[in-house]
């Protein structure tokens, strides 16, 4: 039996269809019920359904006022706070393109971007790096006040044009910008399913920022379109303050990735009565902390795989929990495989590569700019993820880790090459790789691993690094060593420098 999942494919997004007036078509129903609490230890700051329509549509308004076009790209640099989904809707509610980016990107990472897909405009929040640019940016002292406008209508159209535009690290070290369609939100339907279990009268706590894709995807995009409340904790909330905000507000769902489950069982967890199950993605969780969490909370952790190209995929589900050391499996409507090097589908037991089918309305529709490297992701049909696993007779699929040498950083996917060409020219340094480095179990941080004439000072070399690159992106240990590994060709062996010990 071949590593092919294929149940039929989902129902297909209708036409005219607009993103936005999806995600909110329900609110519009309940325009009195809180969308969105943005919490506190001390109190929760409410947004009803009607004064997020209001909002998004008002910001709209102000879009095409300033002159940004539908079909254009609209750059988004602003900070976790509520602005950005309002900012991410309002562009897409009037057909233009926002391009969601992390706030810790500095000004020289912004402006790689910038050259890549020469948005019509940047919307830009207070203390938020932004290059110099011939641009026009908007401030937010004046698209908050969009908010307040008639509200614009919704720009319907074919369900694949592009919606949205987010930023993937790539094997070749620059950022790739992904372009996703209308209908990407239309097969989120199949993740509710197959992951989340969502209800209209769900109230999940998501614990990660506004600006991470996985929030606005997890966390507001998909409790939105059922007409269910998001819980977003007060950005800078410590993560001690997490299960108690779960008991006060009665959250029946919780969402993060695995290291933030791992950082609230490390306090005291209160009963929690109201909580359904929980959800991880971003990166592998360990067998060992979801049977921590079922133990001090009674609750199961249901986990997914996705990827920046395709939403997520495979998952367990409260109907089908994953067995021990599972990841899960594929979702009703979706089409898997796992493949040989030659594109084959593989037996059932046997590893491979993780596929998708090029018809799955989840996949994104290419590259921006870089068709050769799109076609390149493909093996006739199928889109390959780069992600190893196996298909069991069951249909399960365990997650066997990267074919390449992508790093993950606290649930985010980092390229060495990115972070070693910004490094490349640090004083007195000789040679620089970089890789990922377990420190315990299920816990990894990027380390640098260096030559040099003798000893460098870490503190200096990790401000130095701060000033180019992003937090996540960051070195957090700094190795000397005597020569790098390379193979007989002079190739650099990345894998090798995880079995260099760090002090």
């Amino acid at each position: 039996m071949q590593s092919v999942f294929d149940e039929g494919p989902f129902a297909p997004c209708p036409a005219p269809f607009n993103l936005a007036a999806h995600v909110l078509a329900a609110g519009e129903a309940v325009p009195d019920k809180i969308a969105l609490s943005i919490l506190r230890t001390t109190g929760a700051e409410r947004w009803s359904y009607a004064r997020l329509i209001a909002a998004v549509r008002g910001t709209a308004t102000g879009l095409l006022q300033a002159g940004v076009a539908p079909g254009e790209m609209l750059l988004l640099r602003l900070g976790n706070t509520v602005d950005f989904p309002i900012a991410y809707l309002g562009a897409i509610t009037a057909g233009i393109v926002p391009v969601p980016t992390s706030s810790q990107l500095t000004a020289p990472e912004v402006a790689k971007l910038l050259e890549q897909i020469s948005p019509a405009a940047i919307l830009l929040g207070a203390g938020i790096a932004c290059p110099e640019t011939e641009t026009p940016v908007i401030s937010e002292a004046t698209f908050t006040t969009w908010r307040d406008l008639p509200p614009a209508d919704y720009a319907m159209g074919d369900p694949e044009r592009l919606a949205y535009v987010v930023f993937t690290s790539g094997t070749s070290g620059m950022p790739r910008a992904v372009g996703h369609a209308h209908r990407a939100i239309w097969a989120r339907q199949m993740m509710m399913r197959g992951w989340t279990g969502l209800q209209p009268s769900d109230r999940l706590l998501h614990a990660g920022a506004f600006n991470w894709t996985y929030t606005l995807g997890t966390g507001l995009m998909d409790p939105w379109t059922v007409g269910a409340t998001a819980l977003i904790p007060k950005a800078g909330t410590d993560p001690a303050q997490l299960a108690l905000l779960m008991k006060r507000n009665d959250a029946s769902l919780f969402a993060a990735a695995p290291g933030v489950f791992r950082q609230i069982l490390k306090y005291p967890v209160p009963p929690l009565p109201k909580l359904r199950h929980a959800l991880a993605a971003g990166e592998k969780l360990p067998e060992a902390l979801r049977q921590a969490w079922g133990a001090a909370t009674g609750t199961e952790i249901f986990e997914a795989f996705g990827m920046s190209e395709c939403s997520t995929f495979i998952s367990a589900n409260p109907e089908k929990p994953a067995s021990e050391g599972a990841l899960g499996w594929p979702q009703h409507g979706r089409r898997v495989a796992i493949l040989s090097e030659d594109g084959a589908p593989v037996p059932r037991d046997t590893p491979g590569t993780i596929a998708v089918h090029r018809s799955d309305p989840g996949l994104m529709t290419g590259y921006i700019g870089a068709a050769e490297e799109t076609a390149a992701r493909y093996m006739g049909d199928w889109f390959i993820t780069g992600d190893h696993g196996v298909m069991t007779d069951s249909g399960a699929i365990t997650y066997l880790g990267r074919d390449d040498d992508m790093m993950n950083a606290g649930g985010y996917r980092v390229s060495p090459l990115e972070v070693e060409a910004a490094l490349a020219d640090l004083p007195g340094v000789q040679e620089l790789a970089v890789t990922d480095v377990a420190v315990k179990d299920g816990v990894s941080v990027i380390a640098a691993f260096y030559t040099a004439e003798q000893e460098l000072d870490s503190d200096a070399l990790a401000a130095l690094a701060a000033e180019r690159l992003a937090r996540y992106k960051q070195p957090r240990a700094w190795v000397r060593v005597e020569m790098l590994p390379r193979n007989p060709n002079g190739k650099l062996q990345r894998k090798a420098l995880k079995d260099y010990a760090l002090d």
